[in-house]
């Protein structure tokens, strides 16, 4: 836990002077803002109190011992009165782990309210999503949660809490840094890794400070209704402000929600490729982040997303486990596809009915040296849901010197690149379709 308490001067400086240096105590937060940056393990710490102070030199401590602050970041800020209230050092006592001691000169007596920052490790956050899909699997209710988790050695009471997309390119070590017996090492002699070198450390104290005053730039978001979500562009960056406040303790994860958007339409689609799935038909879910899908005002946090349908007569009746896909960052106006997983209710069956040889070519040993392989494929699909179904089929062909000769209803035909051809077609429900094609491949000097 974090301790700001009385000094005792005694032990640091002489008995003759400490009848001149007022000790300054800090009440109880007011309030506390987390705003945590998950890619880097980074937590801005934003820390309000009612400072008393009398007239002249004040001193305060502050102890972070048992958490993972980094104590270089430390910062102490009067939000009132600044032009009489002059913070002059921070100084971190000899033979003393986890302290620093701020020195405060004042030109008045009474309370100021001050605002402590620093950075600190140990929480994060993680989304996670619920799509309920009506009956017939057109649209969707999505639903976001996000699930924040404090290890950071400190409580946190009535915290708000502000979340970063993005992925942050950060040197420093938070953690590492807290650790740190003495933060700026003792004069002459390196205290801190071994094999970590001086200019190392430079470096990651003036990182830090560089991340803190950009974390510190993104503003305060102030909050209207408990656990709705206020969303900022923040360069490459996106801030989301859950409103209201969480007391999130040390070792404690808490749930909040998100987001609920009722409607979205979304597109059931499966899959079948024999070199990616295996014999498998694969069952894919996807939808855009855009207005036209009742979102697109924010990209969306990437995460995990348990699919269900409902199968009773009203919203909100029996469910049925439909599967679940993990995403990345959607920006707005993209695209996201669910891999929902393998399903048994869809069927493909590729047959080759036929084969042979044919347009030999001969060397001048009278060796062949070319020839075209031709097959007869049959590919028969089955439908066993009470729904209908669209599905892609799609062929990878071994050679890049082929053509195809499609028979009967093939659905949509397409021809992806130099060697992968696909066929799209929709079933109607409990029903099922074939359809043929004659693939010729060349080989040897055939394929010039």
């Amino acid at each position: 836990m974090i301790n700001i308490m009385l000094l005792c001067f005694f032990l640091i400086i002489p008995l003759s002077v400490c009848a001149k240096i007022d000790l300054v105590t800090l009440p109880e937060r007011d309030t506390v803002q987390l705003t945590i940056y998950n890619s880097a393990d980074l937590t801005l710490v934003r820390d309000s109190r009612q400072l008393t102070l009398r007239k002249g030199v004040n001193r305060l401590q502050f102890s972070w011992a048992n958490t993972l602050i980094d104590p270089t970041s430390l910062e102490l800020m009067p939000m009132k009165q600044a032009d009489k209230i002059h913070i002059t050092d921070l100084a971190y006592p000899p033979r003393v782990k986890n302290l620093g001691v701020w020195t405060i000169q004042s030109e008045m007596s009474g309370k100021v309210p001050v605002e402590i920052t620093y950075l600190t490790s140990g929480l994060s956050w993680r989304a996670f999503y619920l799509g309920i899909l009506d009956k017939a699997e057109t649209t969707m209710r999505l639903e976001a949660y996000v699930r924040v988790t404090n290890r950071s050695g400190e409580d946190y009471e009535n915290a708000q809490t502000r979340l970063i997309v993005g992925t942050i390119h950060l040197l420093d070590r938070i953690a590492a840094l807290a650790r740190r017996q003495y933060p700026y090492g003792r004069p002459g002699k390196w205290v801190g890794d071994r094999n970590e070198p001086v200019s190392d450390a430079l470096k990651m104290e003036e990182e830090g400070k560089h991340m803190k005053r950009m974390v510190m730039n993104a503003g305060a978001v102030v909050p209207s209704k408990p656990k709705a979500i206020t969303k900022e562009g923040l360069s490459e960056y996106f801030l989301y402000t859950i409103e209201g406040t969480e007391t999130i303790p040390t070792g404690w994860s808490k749930r909040l929600p998100s987001l609920v958007k009722d409607n979205v339409p979304v597109v059931n689609l499966y899959k079948y490729e024999q070199e990616r799935f295996g014999k498998s038909v694969v069952r894919f879910l996807s939808f855009k982040n855009n207005k036209q899908h009742h979102l697109g005002e924010t990209p969306i946090p990437g995460g995990t997303l348990r699919a269900f349908r409902q199968t009773g007569g009203k919203a909100g009746g029996a469910l049925t486990y439909e599967g679940q896909s993990a995403f990345k960052y959607i920006p707005v106006n993209e695209d996201v596809e669910l891999n929902l997983g393998v399903v048994a209710n869809i069927i493909v069956e590729p047959k080759v009915m036929n084969f042979k040889t044919d347009n030999f070519r001969f060397d001048k040993n009278r060796n062949i040296s070319g020839w075209d392989e031709i097959r007869a494929v049959k590919i028969e699909i089955k439908n066993t849901r009470s729904l209908p179904v669209k599905i892609e089929v799609t062929r990878n062909i071994p050679v890049t010197a082929w053509e195809i000769k499609r028979i009967g209803d093939c659905g949509d035909y397409e021809k992806v690149d130099l060697d992968t051809i696909k066929f799209t077609l929709t079933l109607d429900a409990q029903s099922k379709k074939e359809f043929r094609y004659e693939l010729t491949t060349r080989h040897g000097t055939r394929a010039e």
